[in-house]
């Protein structure tokens, strides 16, 4: 069996195979029409609901999306694989060999909170550049941003509690589980037990033992001892291998006393990780306060996520940090995010001319055109809106500015005492990132800032939560009413 030779990462090939087909179709029509090869298109990515019915989401992957189209290139095996399908033309195949992305990219900045049906990101570009990243844009930002989002339903729960990502190993492969972590940690994880991803992203990692360290050894408190004396600045021990309070807990405290505290160390923690959590964290508490290990910490694991981290502090549990695995590095709950890529505009002569997709299904209705969202304010700084309008309008809130309600669009709205910001900035221009590149910190607590100042707690509870209104400026919205009238008289 032959084994094939690749670049390394070259990611080119993920996707869906219609992009090829289709762009070879596009690339066929330059014969005949040579505004092809020029004329540009604009697809908008957007999402129609957020995950486990909750109030908002978190916009992430951006990164990745931009080291994928700067870098997007197809390699000689890439060509050699297309031509054996026996459905492309030598000329479009040459066309390939030498392919380089070069449109624009519009953006929300990486870690914004986003709302259902606002393009997130824009992709103006020849319409081949456009066509052949979709799947590689969807897939990064589906993935994180669902993961970002789980995440920060559970450290919400956790209340201050420090949560890291335990997942790797219930990831679907090795990228999950590495972009996952990086995903976490911008939803708000202290950190990751996956090494790469700490080395990969600077994401604190931690550690400590599994219960085969225990079951080595001859006994538990010598596998306790052992891990002590090799690690005595780091001393967190797993304490449910056997017994948790007939020997695990006993034999803790039995370490830190004869071991850690004749070296001038402090036992720095305990983990569960089976069992009834909140019983067995309140006894844990009990015994280690009353041996006076008073700073030493109780951390559980095992199937945890956002309601039963709530269910457990519900019941007292005494505990101190969190390790969510595989509900929070698959989002169990609700593992589909859903983001769309979507023709937006076609550019004629020089001008893009809005598209809209219409459907059986209202919610899958597109809007149509160049677009632009706005984060609307009011004098508090909490949001209170976002506006959908055209991108070649201007939105001026130093007067009372009319809004469309979509939901009553009978209804006469305006935005008073209110000011705005634009939500999309270029990230790409010709094929090249633009701008500086915020680090994961300062993503990170970018989320922070926007959901401790700006988004109303009603939109972060669990149930029920708020619904954030979208809004259309009046200009847009009689364009996409006229295409769908346009529409039913057959003009589209």
């Amino acid at each position: 069996m032959e084994i094939k030779q690749f670049d390394a990462r070259n990611l080119a090939m993920v996707m869906d195979f219609y992009e090829m087909t289709m762009s070879n179709g596009y690339f066929a029509q330059w014969k005949e029409d040579g505004r092809a090869r020029t004329a540009r298109v604009a697809f908008d990515v957007f999402y129609r609901k957020n995950p486990d019915n909750g109030g908002f989401a978190i916009f992430a992957g951006l990164e990745q999306v931009l080291d994928y189209i700067e870098t997007i290139h197809f390699n000689k095996e890439d060509i050699d694989y297309l031509r054996e399908q026996h459905l492309f033309s030598e000329e479009f195949l040459e066309y390939l060999s030498s392919f380089r992305f070069t449109g624009d990219v519009y953006a929300f900045q990486e870690g914004t909170i986003m709302y259902p049906n606002e393009p997130v990101l824009t992709v103006v570009a020849p319409l081949i550049d456009a066509q052949l990243i979709e799947t590689a844009i969807l897939l990064q930002i589906n993935h994180q941003s669902l993961i970002a989002t789980k995440t920060r339903r559970i450290v919400q729960a956790a209340d201050g509690r420090a949560v890291s990502d335990f997942g790797a190993r219930r990831a679907h492969n090795m990228d999950a589980a590495v972009y996952g972590a990086r995903a976490a940690y911008l939803g708000g994880a202290a950190g990751t037990a996956t090494v790469l991803a700490g080395q990969m992203f600077d994401i604190p990692i931690s550690g400590t033992m599994a219960h085969s360290w225990v079951m080595y050894f001859e006994d538990e408190y010598t596998a306790f001892k052992k891990y002590a004396e090799t690690y005595p600045d780091a001393t967190v021990l797993l304490v449910d291998t056997y017994d948790v309070l007939g020997s695990g807990i006993p034999n803790a405290i039995r370490t830190a006393k004869e071991v850690l505290e004749p070296m001038g160390k402090r036992l720095k923690g305990i983990r569960l990780d089976s069992g009834d959590l909140a019983y067995l964290s309140k006894k844990a508490r009990k015994m280690l306060d009353a041996a006076g290990l008073f700073d030493c910490k109780v951390v559980v694991s095992n199937s945890l996520d956002e309601y039963t981290i709530t269910s457990i502090l519900g019941q007292g549990g005494k505990i101190d940090s969190f390790g969510v695995g595989e509900r929070l590095i698959t989002a169990k709950s609700d593992p589909v995010f859903g983001a769309v890529y979507k023709l937006a505009a076609v550019e004629k002569d020089g001008v893009f001319k809005p598209r809209i997709k219409v459907s059986e299904n209202a919610e899958k209705i597109t809007n149509p055109g160049l677009k632009q969202v706005y984060r609307i304010y009011d004098e508090n700084g909490k949001s209170v809106a976002d506006l959908l309008a055209r991108a070649d309008e201007e939105v001026d809130l130093t007067k009372p500015y009319r809004y469309i309600d979509q939901t009553k669009p009978w209804a006469v709205r305006y935005f008073e005492n209110c000011t705005c910001k634009k939500l999309q900035e270029k990230v790409m221009e010709d094929g090249r990132v633009i701008g500086e590149r915020k680090t994961i910190a300062e993503i990170r607590t970018y989320v922070d800032r926007q959901l401790a100042d700006e988004i109303w707690a009603e939109e972060q509870r669990f149930e029920n939560p708020h619904i954030h209104y979208m809004d259309m400026s009046p200009a847009l919205y009689e364009l996409k009413m006229e295409m769908l009238t346009s529409f039913r008289q057959g003009e589209v």
